[in-house]
């Protein structure tokens, strides 16, 4: 909780600080678009931060998004599939890839940094390949609206993926701090030896937290797609990763493994956001926003470090 609530404050602060800068930053459209970019990145970042809470990574999450957007276009435009159908085959491979993930974790042992590396490189060829290497998008393709609303469409005045975004929030928080499964996820991450001795079932419970993840980065994936109207192959999703680690450790997720909370990567998110925003509305080179997320992942492993010192003393 402590850490809840250092990185509210924080993020309070940076609000606070960038609308004096710039005001406008508390205007309708601006406070809009930062809340729809909220939601498309916090989906997935959800995700990622079960796997690192089991002391997993995931690397492929921007190639992942890549490939089932690729996948979506063409099966819209090219092969012209209902959207249901398209949609459910879009988070069916996601899933399969999670399971793939898992298993090679699980059962083969192989480290998540290399799973999920390999895949970052797979999944984006594969793209690029099936592709030709050319721009889908989706011109010509009918029936597609309640995907295309739920990717720019508002509930209330409040934009889709951020609904879906806190929809998404509401049952992982119960999932993750109200159930048994949550524990579990926990336990397993703190000490996986400890949790297989005590009757846990590890291999399943760290392999479900890849498929979920997964799942997540199918979401976020189709709702990029219409969000970007566009997808090139060679660069769609690129770097998406380190948006979602980074608001991970931010919000408290330890790299360890072993500790997080929903609440923490939702804050963690949009404290992400709001300094890519600031970055945009104070006119700085956006190429700089790389050097913020690399700042911010240094200096939340750094305050991780700093409570495992103070707490082993």
């Amino acid at each position: 909780m402590k850490k809840e609530i250092g990185i509210s404050v924080l993020l309070l602060v940076l609000c606070v600080v960038t609308s004096v800068m710039n005001p406008r930053f508390l205007s309708p459209a601006n406070l809009v678009n930062t809340a729809n970019l909220i939601g498309l990145f916090g989906v997935f970042s959800l995700g990622v931060g079960l796997v690192i809470i089991t002391g997993g990574i995931d690397l492929s999450v921007g190639s992942m998004c890549a490939l089932t957007g690729v996948v979506l276009a063409m099966a819209l435009t090219e092969w012209h599939w209902p959207w249901p159908v398209a949609a459910a085959v879009v988070l069916g491979i996601s899933m399969l890839l999670g399971v793939a993930h898992g298993l090679l974790v699980t059962r083969a042992r192989l480290q998540p940094f290399i799973v999920t590396l390999c895949g970052l490189l797979i999944y984006r060829g594969i793209a690029r390949f099936i592709a030709h290497d050319s721009t889908k998008g989706f011109s010509g393709a009918v029936g597609i609206e309640p995907l295309r609303s739920l990717a720019s469409g508002k509930f209330f005045g409040v934009p889709a993926p951020f609904v879906v975004l806190i929809v998404l929030s509401i049952i992982m928080w119960f999932v993750l701090h109200r159930s048994i499964y949550g524990r579990y996820l926990l336990a397993v991450g703190r000490n996986e030896q400890a949790a297989r001795f005590s009757g846990i079932n590890t291999r399943l419970v760290i392999a479900s937290a890849y498929v979920i993840a997964a799942l997540f980065t199918g979401i976020s994936g189709i709702m990029i797609a219409f969000y970007t109207n566009s997808i090139s192959p060679s660069n769609h999703g690129n770097f998406y990763e380190l948006y979602a680690i980074a608001a991970a450790v931010l919000g408290g997720c330890s790299l360890r493994g072993g500790e997080g909370s929903v609440v923490g990567i939702l804050i963690g998110t949009a404290l992400l956001l709001v300094l890519q925003n600031l970055v945009n509305l104070l006119g700085i080179d956006s190429s700089l926003n790389f050097a913020v997320m690399g700042a911010v992942v240094l200096f939340g492993v750094l305050a991780d470090q700093l409570f495992k010192n103070r707490a082993a003393k």
